[in-house]
């Protein structure tokens, strides 16, 4: 080859590498933390690029983002709290021209619109911006009911898994704070439980200031269960310096091990985590919430365990264990701080949108309340799905055995505002007709008891879609097997909750449970109870209080 030809092919491979190198070099940016958040614009019809945050003398924060080169569709934020007075160096594997439009202020992009959405929830919790999925570290700590969930908080789809976090004193009106688990080396911030460190078994506190401690996986190369705890009433968690203290994965030869719920054994004087592993749930058991000691396995549940005992019809002296899984089915059995032993099939209590549903820990009232993920989008929002309504959880003796039952908190209630009231029991017509005069409502309380009569299939339409359809033919309700308590009488008892996207149907005092979707299309046929020759009695109707007006939040604080 002619050395000039050489020259020119080697000028040519260098220009092109220097090229490549320019090209695979992160957008960079740099500035000093002067106000309260970071401002990114989001689009979706940019793919997700790295984004690392790196603030001086702190640990950096990598995740992912979308950052919008034209117009965005929303923004989204970062609280810039602990990094006040801080350099903070950005550096995007995006565009420059992208990483430019990101800014701080003290307020957040779209701050005076927040909770006034058109497809925002009225009464369910739903966090300001990004995505939401399973409740974590659900605990009551004096007298504030803390919510921990999955989150990103830079995109409405699933991704940088954080542990949001939110706190109320009524479980019904919500206050959402900063993050309070960000990513690191070990991984994503997966599922988790919480409990208060009463006798400070794991020295993380003091007699005087018991820590709450928290459990939660790491979703890094491989699961991983970890600890944190926090020394000022939960706002601020900090991760055990020993994580992680499972690492069961290798023993299962397994990428899914996860979930872990922590609840205190009394009668062994010992910490108790149920994981999920390998198809179903494992009992592990420890002195000091660092060191544990795999106990026995139960398999058939799939993600996130809870376990709790419960008094059988308010009776203390007769009690069950439960377990149950994230789809919303449980057994009932016994439980020796090491085993739990089945006491009959498995069954379901609740279905349809609502999953991997968690109980608070340390309720003052010994109530076993618990919050489960609703699967309910809303179109077009710069958030998306949301937390179902808080239930109470108890064991009642039906006709079939013991079963457990769902209901909404009393604290629910107080959302409520009566606007009908039914005389005398009602025909469809008549039923229908006192229905659609509040179908424009934001909220819907409805309670009804549906007689069936000489009917086969009978229930309740909004919008052409079903919120209720019972076929007595084959005992079930919205296609889940569901048999009347009183056959004779072919009658069925239902509370239904009607939000901007989402409904949430209980059955017979809780006895079963369903969520669905609404449709966000603009039909507005309104209201039809339908069935040959069906009556309704008991009909009563309530507005819900939007739980966004005049919030309560300077309590929670």
């Amino acid at each position: 080859m002619h050395h000039t030809a050489l020259t020119s092919l080697t000028a040519a491979l260098l220009l092109a590498a220097t090229g490549a190198l320019q090209a695979q070099t992160p957008a960079e940016k740099t500035l000093t933390v002067r106000q309260r958040y970071l401002n990114i614009p989001v689009s979706h019809a940019v793919g997700r690029a790295p984004l690392s945050m790196q603030p001086e003398g702190g640990s950096v924060l990598n995740v992912e983002v979308r950052i919008a080169e034209g117009e965005p569709e929303y923004w989204v934020f970062k609280d810039l709290s602990a990094w006040q007075g801080r350099r903070l160096t950005l550096r995007y594997g995006g565009t420059q021209e992208a990483l430019d439009k990101v800014f701080q202020a003290d307020t957040i992009v779209g701050q005076a619109a927040l909770y006034r959405e058109r497809l925002r929830p009225q009464f369910h919790f739903t966090t300001r911006r990004g995505w939401t999925n399973d409740p974590n570290g659900l605990v009551c700590h004096n007298g504030v009911y803390h919510l921990y969930y999955q989150h990103n908080p830079y995109d409405r789809d699933w991704g940088n898994m954080h542990w949001g976090h939110a706190v109320s004193r009524d479980l019904v009106h919500w206050e959402e704070l900063d993050d309070a688990l960000f990513p690191d080396a070990l991984g994503a911030m997966f599922s988790g439980s919480a409990v208060v460190d009463k006798d400070n078994t794991s020295g993380w506190g003091t007699a005087q200031n018991p820590p709450i401690v928290y459990a939660y996986t790491a979703h890094g190369a491989r699961q991983t269960q970890c600890m944190a705890y926090s020394l000022d009433g939960g706002r601020t968690l900090v991760k055990y310096a020993g994580n992680p203290v499972i690492d069961s994965g290798i023993r299962w030869n397994s990428g899914d091990t996860r979930d872990p719920r922590l609840l205190w054994y009394a009668p062994g004087k010992h910490w108790v985590m149920v994981l999920f592993e390998r198809g179903g749930h494992s009992i592990y058991t420890s002195q000091d919430l660092r060191n544990w000691a795999w106990q026995s396995h139960l398999p058939g549940f799939w993600e996130c365990p809870d376990l709790f005992e419960l008094p059988v019809d308010g009776d203390p002296s007769r009690t069950k264990w439960v377990m149950y899984g994230a789809s919303g089915s449980y057994l009932t059995g016994n439980f020796d701080g090491k085993t739990f032993t089945p006491d009959g099939p498995k069954r379901h209590y609740t279905a349809g949108k609502i999953y991997a549903s968690q109980t608070f820990s340390d309720t003052p009232d010994g109530r076993r309340i618990q919050i489960g993920w609703g699967q309910i989008e809303q179109p077009g929002m710069p958030f998306n799905c949301q937390m179902q309504l808080p239930t109470e959880l108890t064991l009642r003796t039906t006709k079939d055995g013991i079963r457990l039952c769902s209901r909404p908190v009393t604290e629910v209630e107080g959302l409520l505002h009566r606007q009908f009231t039914a005389e005398r029991p009602l025909d469809e017509a008549e039923a229908s007709a006192a229905l659609n005069a509040y179908a424009a409502a934001d909220g819907l309380h409805i309670h009804a008891r549906l007689h069936l009569r000489y009917a086969t299939s009978a229930g309740l339409i909004l919008n052409n879609e079903h919120l209720v359809l019972y076929d007595a033919s084959h005992d079930t309700v919205n296609g889940w097997f569901y048999g009347l308590q009183d056959p004779a009488s072919m009658a069925l008892e239902m509370d239904v909750y009607i939000d901007r996207t989402g409904v949430e149907v209980f059955l017979d005092g809780g006895l079963f449970s369903w969520s669905a979707q609404r449709r966000t299309d603009g039909d507005r046929s309104g209201f039809r109870f339908w069935g040959t020759e069906i009556s309704i009695s008991d009909l009563r109707i309530d507005t819900v209080d939007s739980i966004w007006n005049d919030r309560p939040l300077t309590e929670a604080r």
